[in-house]
């Protein structure tokens, strides 16, 4: 099949979080299959470095402006081709979707220019695509665009995390060119306010969200963000994909940005790693207590919340704590004063360093995801393999992933809680530290975390599976 991916992410071209891991594994899996794949990026800053202009141009309007964008090309590191689209007044900026914790104030005409320009590409390439696969609010308007047009293409739309929906105020409607008809319940429009990822719930032949949990978990009104009803409408198109790890990036095995590398069946590494983590962090050596982590987004929606009653009392034992995350800045200050306050105990990281990030992985004991929600859980799958146990709560694709240990039956490879409270997520600490004090049932419970298999080859038949019942069973 020939499938035309878009999105505003793609690792280790622009990422900042789950999405940009998406777009780098998923159309690399598929091109393995044989399928024909392709995707087009924002041309951001410092991405020119490694492109080639195509010499296209394409112009669209926007509003009332006509705004042209250069289409530039790139190979990515896993061999998937890339068309980059340049407007340096739009993307040539230091953020991706804003600084210093705020959004761009034109978010909304960055992305309906771009989501333009996608359909407007996909009618100019040679073969043309059978398919356009957008990604989360940033290019949900493609389905619509498509439908309206009444273009050649099968949409499919993937639905990260619904609780960003790419809402703007209703005069931003008229960025869109649409016919006025579209600004009403039956369109884009929602509350009063032009909602774009509800667009493409409505128009797009399918949906995909990146876990089955989480596919039945947006039909309610706890996590369905409002558009809970909208998506129980189009159920009958709705499909919950477990995402997949790329083990050819997470794999401590074959993985170079560490000091040492190890396996089920070698661990020694894991020890070399986490001196090396301690020391690359400022914190006092060989800790009687694990190595605990975070590597993720501050947002609410991660249960940072839970975990800050706790850190005064966690930190008053002989652990170590190791945060590598930016968000929203209430977190940050609140982090950092403790990091401070806990010195030797605690490291606070506010920038995404890929290279610690990897360190983290390999080096901590213990990695904990106390989401409030989560549509899938990328990092509690990398943690997995590098034998860095989950401490999760059960929720969206972490319920998939990870099974709660039971020392009786040795069977289990995670901690897992349910209640969203900071004494939930206590006892499961608890529950880690009393067995990580077995040094055997520890070893024991990390071998069974690394042998888990969460490759995107286990995931890219469900793709293929709904790319062909849109295409009518091809």
């Amino acid at each position: 099949m020939k499938i035309l991916f878009t999105g505003s992410e793609m690792d280790p071209l622009a990422r900042t979080g789950g999405l940009g891991d998406v777009l780098e594994a998923l159309p690399a899996a598929l091109a393995a299959q044989g399928h024909e794949v392709s995707v087009v990026l924002p041309c951001y800053r410092g991405l020119l470095e490694r492109a080639r202009d195509t010499g296209v141009k394409v112009t669209v309007q926007v509003g009332a402006y006509r705004h042209t964008a250069e289409i530039w090309e790139c190979t990515a590191p896993n061999g998937v081709q890339v068309f980059l689209v340049r407007r340096d007044e739009y993307f040539d900026r230091a953020g991706l979707y804003g600084e210093a914790g705020r959004d761009f104030a034109d978010n909304a005409e960055r992305f309906i220019w771009f989501s333009k320009v996608v359909v407007e590409l996909a009618r100019r390439i040679v073969p043309p695509p059978e398919i356009i696969h957008a990604h989360d609010w940033q290019t949900a308007l493609v389905p619509v665009l498509v439908r309206e047009r009444r273009l050649p293409f099968k949409t499919v739309l993937t639905i990260h995390n619904l609780a960003y929906q790419g809402s703007f105020w209703g005069p931003d409607f008229g960025l869109t060119n649409l016919p006025g008809e579209y600004f009403t319940a039956t369109g884009v429009e929602f509350y009063g306010r032009l909602n774009l990822l509800k667009g493409g719930i409505l128009f797009a032949d399918a949906i995909t969200t990146v876990s089955e949990r989480y596919a039945r978990e947006v039909q309610t009104p706890e996590q369905g963000s409002g558009l809970d009803a909208v998506v129980g409408e189009h159920a009958a198109k709705l499909t919950g994909i477990l995402n997949g790890a790329d083990y050819a990036v997470w794999n401590p095995a074959t993985d170079k940005l560490l000091p040492a590398r190890f396996s089920p069946d070698d661990l020694a590494g894991k020890a070399v790693c986490r001196e090396a983590l301690l020391h690359e962090c400022g914190l006092l050596p060989a800790p009687r207590g694990p190595v605990l982590a975070i590597v993720s987004r501050l947002a609410q929606q991660k249960g940072i919340d839970l975990l800050l009653p706790l850190l005064d009392r966690m930190l008053a034992d002989d652990v170590r704590l190791v945060i590598l995350g930016e968000g929203e800045p209430a977190y940050e200050r609140e982090l950092f004063v403790a990091s401070k306050r806990h010195v030797g105990r605690f490291a606070f990281r506010q920038s995404m360093d890929e290279t610690l990030a990897h360190l983290i992985y390999a080096g901590a004991d213990g990695f904990l995801v106390p989401s409030h929600f989560e549509p899938c859980g990328l990092g509690a799958m990398y943690a997995l393999k590098y034998g860095t146990v989950p401490i999760a709560r059960a929720t969206g694709g972490l319920y998939e992933t990870i099974q709660d240990y039971d020392p009786t039956t040795e069977t289990g490879h995670g901690l897992v809680f349910f209640d969203e409270t900071p004494e939930a997520l206590w006892d499961a600490i608890i529950r880690m530290k009393r067995h990580f004090a077995d040094p055997l049932r520890w070893q024991a419970l990390m071998r069974r975390a690394m042998r888990c298999d969460f490759s995107w080859a286990k995931a890219v038949p469900g793709y293929e599976a709904v790319y062909r019942r849109v295409l009518g069973g091809k």
